[in-house]
């Protein structure tokens, strides 16, 4: 049995590019309607075990995306297997999946509950939520009220206390202003530093994978070409964006 936590194996993923939406409706109903396929991702292999902190490095259309989308099982791969074996906090769209009607603080219990936890278990982590986000009197007001950076704080404070195995981490760091961004840091490196946490970053910021990473894997046109310590992983990286 594997000791992976996260594991790809000979992992393809394929897209069918069609000229336009009309197109690509007309093809559920007619599949011969011609279309350009696209690898997004291809024959990845790479094994990430518990407590590693690696960070996924690429340029824009690299792969990245796909990859972090089958780990959340957003989407599955067309070749090969996907293997994950933990509760995922995926720190990408923080604003995803908040009901608009319901209060911030009922959001809460709606998304720790879409995470697998109990109710007990949201109402212990509750006040440290809240005191993370620190949108005052707005928390017991429907999320709709909210400006975009107090919905990013709340889906940060969420995400980043509800214990999770797996922690994913895009660009979210770059949320809120330049107080709330250190704030959000330092609970990262608090999370990572009890060694039960398996770390995902994908990020074009070397300096700050430098800190919160060991590993780099750098991808290049769907395809993986580089898996090493994190120093030789940045100059890699670096080299393949000149």
């Amino acid at each position: 049995m594997s000791s992976n936590i996260i594991e790809f194996k000979n992992v393809t993923k394929r897209y069918r590019l069609y000229k336009n939406d009309k197109k690509r409706l007309i093809s559920l109903f007619w599949k011969k309607t011609p279309f350009i396929e696209k690898k997004a991702v291809d024959e990845v292999n790479f094994g990430i075990k518990k407590g590693e902190s690696v960070a996924l490095f690429g340029k824009n259309g690299a792969g990245k995306s796909t990859i972090l989308k089958m780990v959340t099982g957003v989407t599955y791969p067309t070749e090969g297997e996907v293997n994950v074996n933990g509760r995922v906090s995926a720190l990408l769209e923080l604003t995803a999946g908040f009901d608009q009607e319901l209060t911030g603080r009922e959001n809460i219990y709606l998304k720790g509950q879409l995470m697998g936890l109990k109710d007990k278990e949201i109402e212990a982590l509750e006040d440290t939520i809240v005191d993370f986000a620190d949108i005052g009197e707005y928390i017991d007001q429907p999320v709709r009220t909210y400006s975009s950076g107090m919905k990013a704080r709340l889906g940060f404070a969420i995400n980043i206390n509800i214990e999770p195995e797996i922690l994913i981490i895009d660009e979210a760091l770059s949320v809120g202003d330049t107080q709330f961004r250190k704030k959000c840091i330092k609970r990262v490196n608090e999370v990572m530093g009890t060694g039960d946490i398996t770390l995902l970053f994908v990020t074009h910021a070397t300096e700050v994978a430098r800190e919160f990473c060991k590993r780099g894997i750098v991808m290049k046109s769907g395809q993986l070409v580089f898996d090493a310590d994190i120093e030789e992983a940045i100059e890699m990286y670096n080299e393949t964006i000149k």
